[in-house]
């Protein structure tokens, strides 16, 4: 009996052509290349502080970030058939605008062809690269991302976009997204969307308990509940009403909106602020739990049964909207001599731990939605 086909969905690239610009920047985001060690990546705001040493801020980014050929050796090391690789935090919102369209198309071109040559030497059958392009959300004005948008519809191996929670700067409800929205409905691609800031160091108490507590708070809580407060934003503020076959495709499970989902839809039936309750602001027409089960799609990164079964019954209990990830190259082993990264086996196991039953629900989770939704070939 053959194994189940398995397609990472949530695994990131930075490209030579992105790291070469990070490298050349002296402001976050930047690259620092110490002497003699591992480069470092410079992400946030706080990792540049002046009283750490330069050699120690941000993170390393070894070569799992940017040589395709340790991502290919990831995947075969952890039976992974064929990843959906994209660019990672912070994308390239940070350009300033007569930069980014440029850059989006060279970081999208660079993402088409590590795909093309990778698939080149493998039968068509057996593809194992896909991609989702990144946005030139920084430039003067929304025509230059939407054709960016339906340029990346051409390039033969690009499968939708990613993008942050900031949009163009605030937030996804603004009105100006909507030439954004519209030609991602109209080329009917699928987008990505990632956490990148997370929440206000004061959410955690401040810069002492970050410095003591490291990432943990940030990453674990601060990533979930952008993600929430993004997507819920859009559907306070109608972007659902308003493109009804926009699709999405949220990290992390969708943070804690599977959870809070029905939580949200009290809130808005009870605001006073709504049309519907006598008020002013028109308020969301769909209710969340119909955007759930139509417009969002939902990785399998969140470590174990309990997320993965709130994000099936947010779907309507149906696991056809769940696909496997594995946030790949970020939590690596600790201990160099693990050949096997726990941040991938514990989702392989909160997978078959919560389905391991129904045979044809993990298959699906594993890669057979990922094949269908995304059209892998």
């Amino acid at each position: 009996m053959s194994r189940s086909l398995v397609v990472d969905v949530h695994t990131h690239v930075y490209p030579p052509a992105y790291m070469a610009m990070l490298r050349a920047r002296k402001s976050v985001p930047y690259v620092h290349d110490p002497a003699g060690a591992t480069p470092r990546l410079i992400i946030l705001a706080s990792d540049d502080d002046p009283s750490i040493p330069i050699d120690e801020r941000g993170r390393p980014v070894d070569s799992s970030y940017y040589d395709i050929n340790v991502k290919l050796a990831f995947m075969q090391q952890h039976g992974i058939d064929c990843s959906v690789i994209s660019l990672a935090n912070p994308w390239l919102d940070f350009l300033v605008p007569n930069e980014a369209e440029e850059w989006a198309k060279r970081i999208n071109d660079d993402l088409e062809s590590t795909c093309a040559q990778v698939n080149s030497d493998t039968p068509s059958s057996q593809k194992k690269l896909f991609a989702f392009g990144t946005l030139p959300l920084s430039a003067p004005n929304p025509e230059v991302i939407s054709n960016e948008i339906k340029r990346i519809k051409s390039l033969p191996h690009l499968r939708g976009v990613i993008m942050g929670t900031s949009g163009l700067g605030n937030g996804l409800d603004d009105p100006l997204l909507d030439p954004v929205w519209a030609a991602l409905e109209e080329t009917q691609q699928m987008m990505f969307l990632h956490p990148h800031y997370g929440l206000p160091d004061e959410a955690f108490g401040g810069t002492e308990t970050t410095n003591r507590y490291g990432h943990v708070l940030p990453l674990a809580l601060g990533f979930p509940l952008e993600t929430t407060i993004a997507v819920t934003r859009m559907l306070l503020s109608g972007v659902f009403d308003r493109f009804p076959k926009l699709s999405i495709l949220l990290a992390h499970s969708g943070g804690t909106l599977p959870f809070l989902a029905g939580r949200i839809e009290s809130c808005i039936m009870h605001e006073r602020h709504f049309v519907a309750n006598g008020g002013s602001t028109p308020g969301p027409q769909r209710s969340i739990w119909d955007v759930l089960q139509s417009n969002i799609y939902l990785d399998a990164v969140v470590y174990g049964t309990a997320g993965l079964k709130a994000a099936v019954a947010a779907a309507g209990g149906s696991t056809t909207r769940l696909m496997f990830g594995t946030d790949h190259p970020f939590f690596p082993p600790l201990n160099e001599k693990d050949e096997q990264w726990a941040s991938v086996t514990t989702n392989y196991k909160a997978i078959q731990d919560s389905f391991g039953d129904d045979k044809e629900s993990v298959a699906a989770i594993l890669g057979g939605n990922a094949a269908r939704i995304l059209n892998l070939n």
